[in-house]
């Protein structure tokens, strides 16, 4: 079973986007794969990194998702960050436009993920 790290929080930093997880998080041994899922049970969405061992996945959840569409919105680079550990995700950006772009209008995500993704990424950023 691949492990989950979870984003508690996003912001914008010196025009970069970050993702923060747990500060106790272990990512200097990741790879970013530039891959991203859906997971619509959970209002989330998915940023693959690779470790020895395999896959594991973080996981973005809806709560966040404002600050990421104002990221997206400027162009800005995504990074994973715990406590004093970077790891830029590459890819980040087209892989969320091609996610909503494929996920608004389309009921196969589940209502509730397309309501959300639509009143958030298809409003203007501030």
């Amino acid at each position: 079973m691949s492990q989950r790290i979870m984003i508690t929080d996003a912001f914008i930093k010196n025009n970069e986007l970050m993702l923060i997880t747990d500060s106790k998080a272990e990512i200097a041994d990741l790879t970013a794969t530039g891959q991203m899922l859906v997971d619509s049970d959970q209002l989330s969405f998915i940023y693959i990194v690779e470790k020895e061992e395999g896959y594991q996945y973080i996981s973005i959840p809806y709560g966040t998702w404002n600050v990421i569409h104002e990221g997206l919105h400027a162009g800005m680079v995504a990074n994973l960050t715990a406590g004093e550990q970077m790891l830029k995700l590459k890819g980040f950006s087209e892989e969320m436009d091609y996610l909503i772009a494929n996920i608004t209008g389309n009921s196969n995500y589940g209502e509730e993920m397309v309501a959300k993704v639509e009143q958030v990424f298809a409003a203007p950023s501030a």
